[in-house]
């Protein structure tokens, strides 16, 4: 019997803007890919990485249809490593001119709504909204869209360090635990790199605190919406409260015993070793 799981419901796209013949030969792509059983679905390697089904079906249509244009941002990330937070950082800074802290959509709305996916793209292309030139997505630098990877936009990861040292001035490279320490600076950096610089005005009027206050995890974790909110994206459901843990650095030290912390050390290090790429890690 045929396989179709792949491309039945195809979710990230509406089907009614795929042709048949399309679809069956994106199925059988899928289904030449080496194939591993996950957790909740099977795995499939494609560019060297693991994907499910449906997030491999999004991201092989839209790779036909997206074209990056000079002004959009990616925020990219892996999933639960500050993407909640990285969003709405990126999106309090470009709509600084438009909104304050009282009147910001981050106020009503989780900041996964307020930024678009990379995968809508292969809904419907004339999706980009005026004065918001950002899109999100999980997808590796190596396999976002090659009308990104050339063109002259600026991507922004918790992630991907090699492509940030190879293309400094088109990828910004950061990590979460330095943005906790220091987020004042990081959000001046993001801005600058983003080319939504604050002037000098501006910052003796306070507004890179602004908007440090305003998405800090204290204020973002407590507002109604994130608390009782429903996210929903095609047939995926989760409760706002879920994109919010902790906001802590360090909080593995209460998961970890010493012993597996000590060896996840030895093996990132051996992963790492070479590349320049280094962790403080609080004790």
């Amino acid at each position: 019997m045929e396989n179709t799981s792949a491309t039945t419901n195809i979710p990230h796209v509406n089907v009614d803007c795929v042709s048949p013949e399309t679809k069956e030969r994106i199925r059988n792509t899928i289904l030449n890919f080496p194939k591993e059983d996950g957790s909740f679905a099977p795995l499939y390697l494609h560019q060297g990485f693991w994907f499910h089904a449906d997030l491999l079906v999004g991201d092989i249509l839209v790779h036909e249809v997206f074209k990056a244009e000079p002004s959009d941002i990616f925020v990219c990330s892996v999933p639960k490593s500050g993407t909640t937070w990285l969003k709405a950082l990126t999106f309090a800074i470009v709509t600084r001119t438009l909104y304050d802290n009282f009147t910001s959509p981050l106020l009503n709305k989780l900041s996964h709504d307020c930024v678009l996916y990379l995968a809508d793209f292969a809904k419907k292309l004339d999706i980009r909204e005026p004065g918001v030139p950002l899109i999100s997505t999980h997808c590796p630098y190596n396999s976002l869209p090659k009308s990104v990877l050339y063109s002259d936009c600026k991507v922004v990861y918790i992630w991907f360090w090699k492509a940030s040292q190879e293309n400094p001035e088109k990828v910004l490279f950061l990590k979460y635990e330095d943005m906790v320490e220091d987020t004042a600076f990081y959000v001046k950096r993001l801005a600058e790199f983003m080319g939504y610089n604050f002037s000098l005005e501006e910052e003796k009027q306070g507004a890179v605190q602004k908007i440090v206050e305003l998405c800090s995890f204290e204020n973002m974790s407590n507002l109604k919406v994130n608390k009782v909110g429903l996210w929903q994206k095609d047939l995926l459901q989760v409760e706002n409260k879920f994109f919010f843990r902790k906001g802590k650095v360090g909080d593995w030290k209460n998961w970890l015993t010493p012993e597996m912390a000590q060896r996840l050390d030895k093996k990132t290090e051996q992963m790492l070793s070479g590349s320049g790429l280094t962790f403080h890690i609080s004790s």
